[in-house]
């Protein structure tokens, strides 16, 4: 859970709420402690935007030509995980640390790696001082994952490569799954991957926008 090293105003609760029940209604089939945890992270020290408009379902500029989510994106996301709190998870794509924060609520740990580096250092502060104690960023090229560390239960990436590199496949354990936003500009599709034995299983989410995914 976070700690007290930032307020969190009866404002920004009450616009969570407000959120989490647009979230709710939009996507039935998000699971209630999917809703709880976006519910419990303070989006606002996560965006550099007046409260009104941390709360928008809209993904937001963060600095570096990169975005923060939509929160109803991350709520899909992070649904599509199959999440159980024993896992471990790989995050492709830290950003400002929302997401990270998110998952960190559902399960045992996460790995995030964000290639640039301003936004990788004020990722790990951020959630240091808000207590996720969860949560290791590292600054680093997301096509090499985290091998040191592999395997994951879950990797998640939140920026669109061309095709998944295989390096994170190799790092994905047995019965884990991997969801990630592939291709370019509006043809981009949201597919999911559960290794079963020896195999892949793939699976098309439906059409996604997302930043593209550097080396």
């Amino acid at each position: 859970m976070p700690g007290r090293a930032y307020d969190d105003p009866p404002g920004a609760r009450a616009a969570r709420e407000r959120l989490v029940a647009r979230i709710a209604m939009k996507y039935p089939r998000v699971p209630a402690r999917v809703l709880d945890a976006i519910g419990a992270v303070p989006r606002q020290w996560f965006v550099d935007a007046p409260l009104a408009r941390a709360y928008r379902d809209r993904p937001l500029p963060i600095g570096w030509r990169q975005t923060i989510s939509q929160p109803s994106v991350v709520a899909i996301m992070t649904t599509a995980l199959d999440l159980d709190p024993r896992h471990r998870v790989l995050e492709i794509g830290t950003g400002s640390g929302y997401q990270a924060a998110v998952l960190s609520q559902l399960v045992a740990h996460v790995d995030s790696i964000e290639i640039v580096a301003p936004l990788a250092d004020a990722a790990r502060t951020r959630l240091a001082a808000l207590g996720y104690t969860r949560v290791e960023v590292r600054t680093g090229d997301g096509y090499a994952g985290w091998p040191e560390h592999a395997p994951y239960d879950r990797i998640l990436l939140t920026a669109a490569p061309p095709k998944v590199p295989d390096a994170l496949f190799d790092q994905l354990a047995q019965g884990g799954v991997l969801v990630a936003p592939v291709g370019e500009g509006e043809a981009q599709r949201l597919v999911r991957w559960r290794r079963e034995g020896g195999r892949l299983v793939e699976e098309d989410l439906g059409r996604i926008l997302f930043v593209p995914m550097v080396h």
